[in-house]
This record gives structure tokens, sequence and C-alpha cells, in this order.
């Protein structure tokens, strides 16, 4: 099988499972990059993916309306070999390659028999595009209006966003290089990218690069972080040598920053998956930080919590995670109305389990990668409201938008990620 067939036969599989059977993008990617050799067919792979599930909605209504017979349940491995196809012409990729390396993944997958129905309908799709769809076509109905109700001069906008490839981030570790210096490099090695005014370690890319094609990225010089996850080591901003808790830290990205920024911060990073926490200790072993990864339950403190009272603490809730839809496009295929109201529990939860771990004239910092106004503005205001020692303290427009008690970005704001932040300060 030549590898541009191997490719798209990946491609299907990975979407027959995420698309059909409710798997995690993510793990499924994981799985499936490592079968193939060449770091350009895994990008290939990843770019099919991506732009399939973004799109997913779309090319849904194309199948329904060029199809005279509707795909029935065994054939959910041909709809996502037709989503491949799709999504191969949306980028754009030269049709008469991607057309044939298609088809031939029909066969590859045991199915010669509809090869030729894959020919007619890509063939179609080259010929006369596809068709268009309402921006809003991939979100589940409840989520869009949620978000219609929330931003409803923005909601457009917000869809439109998180159709769309994100942006390459990177934090640059000024341990080990400058940002200037880290851009010469990037530079000479034929890498564009550029440094992001009010975010001191930021660098943004013009085009996404496998990490090990970065300078420096073994050696701990840069990770891979958006622009709104590194916004919060300045709104938290602990003071130098403060003992600080990362209560839901995995993948670990802004604990090290922190102590990348400042190495006497005596930091713990919890999570309640074993195998997050290992990839964090990586992480931190990447990076040569002194961080203590622990496995534990940030909302059941009695567990794990010596007494002794932190002086930051940060707060990245599990949330719905609406403000990354573009980075993890199955999030609109596997969320459902009633992981909201479980979500909003687990965030109230845990930030009454966390309040009484923090030292008086203490700061903590609450932040999800959610757009929804219930698990960000609502939620403070609750906890405020329930907590009389709590007081919000101001956070300025270099953290977005004004949303009350905190301040919220939107997807594609300044080019960043959805994103929400609250400064708390204890009495």
């Amino acid at each position: 099988m030549s590898s541009g067939v191997a490719v798209r036969v990946a491609a299907a599989r990975v979407l027959d499972v995420v698309m059909h059977r409710g798997r995690s993008l993510k793990a499924t990617l994981a799985a499936a990059l490592p079968a193939l050799a060449d770091a350009r067919d895994r990008a290939l792979l990843e770019a099919i993916v991506f732009a399939a599930l973004r799109q997913h909605a779309r090319f849904d209504a194309a199948i329904e309306a060029w199809l005279a017979k509707p795909l029935g349940p065994r054939d959910q491995e041909l709809r996502a070999l037709l989503h491949a196809g799709f999504a191969q012409l949306d980028l754009g990729m030269p049709a008469h390659a991607a057309l044939a390396s298609t088809v031939e993944a029909a066969r590859r997958l045991g199915r010669p028999h509809q090869a030729g129905l894959v020919n007619a309908v890509l063939r179609r799709a080259q010929r006369e595009g596809l068709p268009e769809a309402p921006a809003d076509a991939g979100w589940p109905r409840w989520l869009a209006a949620k978000v219609r109700a929330d931003w409803p001069a923005d909601a457009d906008a917000v869809f439109a966003e998180s159709a769309r490839a994100a942006p390459m981030w990177l934090r640059v570790n000024r341990r080990v290089a400058s940002r200037d210096a880290w851009l010469e490099d990037a530079r000479a090695a034929g890498i564009a990218g550029e440094g992001v005014p009010g975010l001191a370690d930021a660098v943004r890319l013009e085009a996404a690069r496998p990490v090990d094609q970065l300078p420096g990225f073994q050696a701990g010089a840069i990770s891979v972080q958006d622009g709104a996850a590194q916004a919060v080591a300045d709104a938290l901003a602990p003071a130098p040598g403060a003992r600080v808790l990362d209560a839901c830290a995995a993948p670990g990205g802004k604990a090290a920053h922190l102590a990348e920024r400042d190495p006497s911060l005596r930091i713990l990073a919890l999570d309640i998956d074993p195998r997050r926490v290992r990839r964090m200790q990586d992480t931190f072993t990447r990076l040569a930080l002194a961080v203590e990864a622990r496995i534990a339950d940030a909302a059941a403190p009695g567990a794990w919590w010596d007494g002794t009272p932190f002086d930051a603490i940060l707060l990245d809730a599990p949330c719905s995670a609406t403000g990354v839809v573009r980075r993890q496009p199955d999030i609109l295929l596997h969320r459902r109305e009633a992981d909201l109201a479980a979500l909003l529990a687990t965030q109230a939860r845990l930030l009454d389990a966390c309040w009484p771990l923090l030292a008086r004239g203490g700061t903590l910092l609450y932040a999800t990668c959610s757009i929804l106004r219930d698990e960000n503005a609502a939620q403070v205001d609750a906890f405020v409201s329930r907590t009389p020692d709590a007081r919000v303290l101001p956070l300025d427009d270099a953290f977005g938008r004004d949303a009350g008690v905190g301040r919220q970005r939107l997807p594609g704001d300044a080019g960043m990620d959805g994103f929400f932040y609250a400064r708390l300060a204890k009495a």
C-alpha cells in the first residue's frame, strides 16, 4: 500500500471511531500516528482529520443531498472516508492525487464495490464545490442557543472562528533562551514567526510545524501553548518564593510557565488522572523544572493537603471547552446538555474546596477555556456571594473583554483561544 493510500485509510478509521463511536480525537490520533513512519504523512493525517471534523455538518449535508440512497449503519466507515475526501478538496489539495488515493483507500478498507461511488461523489464535489451551511451547523442546538444568548453580537464570529484552523503558539523558556534569540534561531532554520505584544514569552508561527522541527524543543527552549493560556501567569502573578497550588494542572503547561518565570516558586501540580500526571512529569523533566506533580483530587484536600496554606492557587477548572473547539473539534460531537450541569457542580465544588487552602491575603485565579457565562462570570458571582472573605480583584483589558467579575476572550480574539480569567483575593 502506498503511503498516500495508507494516510487515507488511517483518516477514515480515525474519523469513523470519533464520529460514530464517541471516541476522543486526541486519544485516537495518538494511537494512529505512530503507524505512519514519515512525518509528512503524520501531518497530512492530522490535517485531513481536523478539517473533516471542523466541517462535519457541511460534509454530511453533501452526502445526504448527493446520494440517492441514505447510508446505513454498516456504511459508517464509508461515510468517514467520504468526509476524508471532502476535507482534502476543502484544504485545496491537488484533486487528482486526493481522489485517486481516496478511491484506492475504499478498496483497501474492503469496500471495492463502493469505490465507484466514492469516485463519483468526490468528482461531483470537485466539479460543483461543497454546499455551504449555516455558521452554527456543526453545533448541537442547545449549545448554539447558549452561545447566542451569551454573546448575541459575537455568536456568528465565534462559530466561524471555531471552524478555522488555530495558529501555532509557542512559549519560549526564558531560563534557556530569550524570545529574540529563539526567533533568530527559528529564522535561520527557515521558520517564520513573531513575538506578541503583551505576552513576554509568546511566539506565533506563520505556519504550524512538528515540534521536532522547532529549534531547541528537546532542550526545553520552547513549549507549545496558546497565548490565552500563557496569560494565566500574568493574571496570577505570584510573589517570588510563593507557595503555589495548580489544582487541575495537567498537561502542566501553566505550572511549567510559572516555574520558568520564577524558579523560586514552590509549585505543587495536581491531577486526578495518573496517566496525565505521568505526562506532566515528563514535561517538567524535559524543561528541567523543580515542580512537584502529584496524583490527587483537588476537591478532596483531606487526602493530600499538609495543612500549610498556599500563597497563590490556580484553578483551571474542568469545563465545556467551548473556547477551544477549533483545537478539539470533536467537542461538538461528544458534548451533551447534561454534561454542563455536572461541570457546573464540579467547578463550584472545586472553588469551595480550594478556598480554605489559600492563605489570608493570597490570590486565587479561576480560569476556564469556556465561553459560557454559566461556567464563568455566573460561577464566580455565585462563589463570591456565598464566601464572605472573597474579594474580586480587577484585571485590565489585556486579558480580554470585561465580563463583570472577570475577563473573557472569545475564540480568535488577538488570534487566541477562548478563555476566562477571574482573580480573587482572600481577606
